[in-house]
């Protein structure tokens, strides 16, 4: 049976790419690796897998009795309800270490980059790996993505470096008009406010309280009708409901560099404080990394 290289729930492009590269990369050093999803790609995603004539992995939802290499997360809560039923080889991620634990020792690559795409670019030149032509467009795809067209404050000089090396071998001349295009997929808002708010989003345990936050990246804000404002935030409490202290949507305007805030919490204010929104408007100017600018301030302001 294939060991599981197996992304976070609720999928962005990079939990899914770094599938896809990681199982090939995997494949490529003698592994019978496949690619795995948690759930179906985003149109994001989806866009990307065509452009590139990829296929989307498998999709898992039990891991129990399974090899698995976890790619783009090291969190619990992000993982299948019987992971603890797994047996754990490896971690490819860019985020802060996790609460998984293992039985024996792991192969574990975590850098503070800006996207595991970045990681898995450096582990193909340490194995001495060719990357596909099209996996390196995907690649490509997902670093723009994560570090949303190289504005985001997680993206570093790995990242660009990696960018420029994956869009030679993909045969990409416009780096940006890609980007804008993925962009433009992303900010598709037919579906559901309930679907919109689990496009990307993820819980987290913050001093024992669960805390759930999603994004919403578009190319303007001005997309956002009111009503569909009164709608996402209708369903957030409905989400908050679900045994959640808090749950947090941040509505990312990819070309004002900032960020609006929904939320629906125990402890608004507190939450209000942390990440500094304007009460009034709920504007976080600047704000765009989940990662780097919405989950360490909170955390902090939950162990306070």
């Amino acid at each position: 049976m294939s060991v599981l290289v197996l992304g976070h729930k609720n999928p962005d492009t990079d939990s899914i790419v770094a599938a896809l590269s990681a199982a090939n990369l995997y494949r490529a050093r003698g592994i019978d690796a496949a690619a795995a999803a948690q759930g179906e790609p985003a149109p994001e995603t989806a866009f990307v897998l065509k452009r590139f004539g990829l296929e989307a992995p498998q999709i898992v939802t039990s891991v129990a009795g399974r090899d698995v290499y976890l790619v783009d997360y090291s969190d619990l809560a992000q993982a299948p309800a019987d992971f603890g039923k797994c047996r754990l080889l490896g971690i490819v991620d860019h985020h802060k270490l996790g609460d998984v634990t293992s039985d024996a020792p792991l192969e574990c690559w975590i850098q503070p980059v800006g996207c595991s795409n970045t990681v898995l670019k450096l582990m193909y030149d340490f194995y001495g790996v060719k990357v596909p032509r099209e996996l390196a467009g995907a690649m490509l795809c997902a670093i723009l993505s994560d570090t949303v067209l190289f504005k985001s404050p997680t993206c570093t000089e790995a990242d660009r470096k990696a960018a420029a090396e994956l869009a030679s071998i993909a045969g990409v001349t416009d780096v940006e008009a890609l980007g804008m295009e993925m962009f433009k997929a992303k900010s598709n808002l037919d579906a559901s406010p309930r679907d919109l708010i689990f496009r990307d989003f993820k819980d987290f345990d913050m001093n024992g309280r669960k805390v759930g936050i999603g994004q919403l990246e578009l190319i303007s804000l001005s997309m956002v009708s009111p009503e569909l404002k009164k709608a996402l935030a209708e369903e957030l409490a409905r989400v908050k409901a679900e045994g959640r202290h808090s749950a947090l949507l941040v509505l990312t305007d990819i070309m004002r560099e900032g960020s609006e805030l929904l939320v629906c919490s125990d402890e608004p204010e507190l939450i209000v404080k942390a990440l500094k929104a304007d009460p009034a408007t709920m504007w976080m100017p600047g704000v765009m990394s989940r990662k780097k600018q919405i989950v360490p301030p909170l955390q902090l302001a939950f162990k306070a």
